[in-house]
């Protein structure tokens, strides 16, 4: 585009040098070559582009679909060899290789749910919000959680929740988001520590955290955690999406994610939410219906 301007500017130097008049039609015909020139040039720049850019993502695509393809083979191979160990009955379900099943289905399970929730997020999803009890929801994580706890040998709390508190959003992704957390807390937590599950209320928020005890976070490490493929932590199982699934999920209903690091214990992930409230039952009513 900038040899087309060169050119316009060249051809009128020129008969301005040799003193050649330049008629009307003719310096209209050659802004018309020009413009015509330029708009193709253009057009083909942007479909070069548009076929990098399109090969960038099919590649980008293809890799983390063989990623995803590679880990759940090798988790399915795991649970069938554990699972046709058992059957021998040479071995306990509550033996080493019982354990490793365990590990194996919680394994394809957490696989699972990430993938779905990324799927999710990148969708949009609209219409999949509504108000839902806080405090099921919470019952509902900690039963699926409790079994990745017993499987990494580590503690597992969770508060008392007020039943009136509730939530507006989407709830499969939320909780996907709050399961993810707590998949990393177990992962990074230091064997025989605890993992604590923590849903309040402040004045108009509703906060879920997740605390674990990792031994702390890098000071440059807070800034780069949610950024897609990024692992820091000595464990590279994974693809490095989670983190940034997880803000993605809890932004897409209204809340904020975020991390504070307690130096040498741990770290804290934060779910911050508007607040609202279950109605109330009226027993009247009820009994009348």
């Amino acid at each position: 585009m900038h040899d087309y301007g060169d050119l316009c500017q060249a051809i009128t130097d020129l008969a301005f040098e040799i003193n050649a008049d330049i008629e009307i039609n003719e310096f209209r015909t050659l802004n018309r070559c020009l413009d015509n020139a330029i708009a193709d040039a253009v057009t083909e720049f942007n479909h070069q582009r548009d076929l990098l850019s399109a090969h960038k993502n099919a590649d980008a695509l293809n890799e983390r679909l063989g990623t995803f393809a590679h880990e759940l083979r090798n988790l399915l191979s795991t649970a069938s060899l554990s699972l046709a160990a058992l059957r021998s009955g040479n071995v306990g379900l509550t033996g080493a290789t019982g354990a490793m099943l365990d590990r194996s289905l919680v394994g394809m399970r957490n696989l699972i749910d990430r993938s779905l929730a990324e799927v999710r997020v990148a969708a949009g999803l609209p219409g999949q919000h509504r108000v839902f009890s806080l405090a099921e929801f919470i019952d509902e994580i900690k039963l699926s959680a409790a079994l990745e706890a017993q499987v990494r040998e580590c503690g597992f709390a969770v508060s008392a929740v007020d039943h009136q508190l509730a939530i507006h959003g989407h709830r499969d992704l939320l909780a996907s988001a709050v399961g993810n957390l707590l998949q990393n807390a177990f992962k990074f937590t230091h064997p025989h520590s605890e993992v604590q599950l923590n849903a309040y209320a402040t004045t108009d928020r509703i906060r879920i955290e997740v605390e674990d005890n990792c031994g702390g976070l890098a000071p440059s490490s807070i800034d780069q955690m949610f950024q897609p493929f990024t692992q820091l932590g000595s464990d590279k199982s994974g693809l490095g999406l989670g983190l940034a699934i997880c803000r993605n999920s809890v932004e897409a209903s209204g809340g904020i994610l975020s991390v504070r690091d307690l130096p040498g214990t741990g770290c804290v992930f934060i779910i911050d939410l508007p607040r609202h409230s279950l109605p109330l039952v009226n027993p009247v009513t009820r009994e009348s219906a």
